[in-house]
């Protein structure tokens, strides 16, 4: 029996085992998307509950340190380092849960418009479904907190903070927006370099996947970086507690929204779509 021919053109993109892989996750989520779209938002409302709750245990995290003091020191910024790293658990449980995350289906759908596996009428389609989903969830969660104490004192108002400085980038002008747009670059970047590393075919264990996707949620959560649907979750549930100005919340996102699309549908998704389009070269070979 002879060995297998070598793929000559494996080196020069090493990258289409996560194209492939892209592909096919693709697949499935369009199907779902179209027939059967209820299961779908159930499955990305999930992932808003998560969202939800691991979001407020990361500002619970950062309210508990705060409150501690160390030779006359507030331990928050040890506080922020924790309850990042707490919130990164965010995407391993979305993932194994095979839950729907807009963020990430940026990167998806963006890789098969470039491949003409989908089109962008039904890539907009799947990114509303996934979003309203996404929101569903993150108000599920913000009217179970509004009818209990789980936030009360030190973590609401490390919410409430948090909340007063997302919106001030928006009522800040140019400057505020711009550099909530760069966040939001960054933000997605982040999590769809992780998605990236874990579609790929070369991390085998569970174990490197979780860390991968830990770390990238880490970056986004301790630099401050901004992320359309923890943004929305965040917005639901301080909004149901203290109220909110409605018109900066929605600039806030609709500026994530954009700038989430570029960082991870156009800097990960179509990049490594294009870098790793090897159609020119077989049809030259």
């Amino acid at each position: 029996m002879s060995a297998p021919v070598p793929d000559p053109l494996a080196g020069l993109f090493p990258g289409r085992h996560f194209i492939s892989t892209v592909l096919d996750a693709l697949e499935t989520k369009t199907t779902m998307s179209g027939r059967l779209a209820r299961r779908y938002l159930q499955r990305a409302a999930m992932a808003g509950v998560i969202i939800g709750l691991l979001y407020a245990t990361h500002y619970a995290v950062v309210a508990a340190f705060a409150s501690v003091e160390a030779a006359g020191t507030s331990l928050q910024p040890i506080g922020r380092m924790v309850g990042a790293v707490a919130f990164g658990w965010a995407l391993v449980f979305i993932y194994y849960s095979r839950s729907e995350l807009l963020t990430s289906n940026m990167m998806i759908v963006s890789i098969g418009a470039y491949h003409r596996r989908t089109g962008w009428g039904r890539a907009l389609r799947l990114l509303g479904l996934c979003y309203l989903g996404n929101l569903v969830g993150g108000l599920f969660v913000a009217a179970l907190v509004r009818f209990s104490t789980v936030v009360d004192g030190a973590a609401l108002d490390q919410m409430v903070a948090s909340v007063d400085h997302k919106l001030a980038y928006v009522s800040s002008g140019p400057a505020g927006w711009g550099d909530l747009l760069v966040r939001a670059v960054l933000c997605n970047f982040c999590i769809n370099l992780a998605m990236l590393l874990v579609y790929n075919g070369l991390i085998k264990d569970d174990l490197t996947k979780a860390l991968v996707m830990i770390v990238s949620v880490f970056i986004f959560a301790f630099l401050g970086l901004e992320h359309s649907v923890a943004n929305t979750v965040l917005f639901s549930i301080v909004g149901l507690r203290e109220g909110l100005d409605l018109g900066l919340a929605a600039g806030n996102v609709a500026l994530a929204l954009v700038g989430n699309f570029v960082g991870g549908g156009l800097l990960i998704g179509l990049y490594y779509a294009w870098v790793n389009d090897d159609s020119r070269w077989r049809r030259d070979a």
